[in-house]
């Protein structure tokens, strides 16, 4: 039997350090026996933008008076998770580039148990976005060109600061997600970073591998989700748009008023657990 590796990453807003632990045990009781070959690790990039996030909402609600807590509080911690990871990311030691940070320790950590095995990526939301720049910029690394941001603009350096030595270069195609054999989004939201260029600019990443697959779930009542074929014949030709009702019978209220709810319940739903459960079952086999 072979390994393979989970690596989840989470969306925007406020997240717990244990976010994906009720997918992962939800996996591994779909997996049965096969759960023992599933390396899972999850990417933590919100602590990087709380403090400062909850520093906005202390102030507010203590200086002015404001209406709908809950919803309010989804706004400001989701767009401003989504704005600070854009602003500025070509400076050194952008949020851009911690947040890739972040993402390089989870793999480094699944390499560990063992190194070479293919890895299936599961992002929810805004984690769509940072984790297919992340693949970007990796995979312009590798063929030679500039990357502007983030650690790949250089990888070595970032390696030397965050782990005191070169990587190897195992680690290294690890990293750049070349053993990549599968990408699960759910409530994605990469449209609202792409929709002001020209279709001929709006390209996804390559295939990291010959068993690449990559599946998007959205609900039609989640603005936040969207589907990613209609952005581009790159995007029609590599993703597969897969329409669900992740909100739990609640649609026609949602369609009335929206509400987080529908946004933040796919990890939840069988359907994309049974689809995740079976590329890692097929990887593991």
């Amino acid at each position: 039997m072979s390994q393979v590796a989970l690596i989840a990453v989470h969306g925007m807003g406020e997240t717990p350090p244990d976010y994906a632990d009720g997918m992962m045990a939800a996996l591994r009781t779909r997996l049965g026996p096969l759960a023992s070959q599933a390396v899972m690790r999850s990417v933590y990039y919100h602590r990087i933008l709380y403090d400062n996030q909850r520093s906005v909402w202390d102030r507010t609600s203590a200086g002015a008076t404001v209406r709908y807590d809950a919803l309010r509080k989804f706004v400001l911690y989701g767009l401003g998770d989504a704005a600070g990871l854009e602003n500025r990311k070509e400076v050194p030691g952008s949020v851009y580039e911690l947040a890739q940070g972040e993402i390089a320790s989870a793999l480094l950590s699944a390499h560990a148990a063992r190194p070479g095995m293919p890895v299936v990526f599961v992002a929810q939301s805004l984690g769509g976005q940072v984790l297919s720049s992340y693949i970007y910029d990796a995979q312009k690394a590798a063929s030679g060109k500039p990357v502007g941001a983030g650690i790949w603009r250089n990888i070595d350096a970032w390696a030397g600061a965050a782990l005191g030595r070169t990587l190897t270069a195992s680690e290294l195609s690890f990293l750049s997600a070349g053993t990549c054999a599968g990408l699960v989004t759910t409530g994605c939201n990469i449209p609202i970073f792409v929709a002001a260029h020209k279709e001929m600019h709006i390209i996804p990443i390559a295939p990291p591998t010959s068993l690449f697959k990559w599946i998007n779930y959205y609900d039609p009542d989640d603005v936040l989700g969207w589907p990613l074929q209609p952005l581009s014949q790159g995007y029609r030709a590599l993703v597969e748009d897969r329409p669900i009702n992740a909100s739990g019978g609640l649609g026609s209220l949602l369609t009335r008023s929206w509400n987080p709810l529908s946004h933040n319940s796919y990890w939840a739903d069988a359907a994309v657990l049974d689809a995740i459960a079976g590329m890692l079952r097929r990887l593991a086999a």
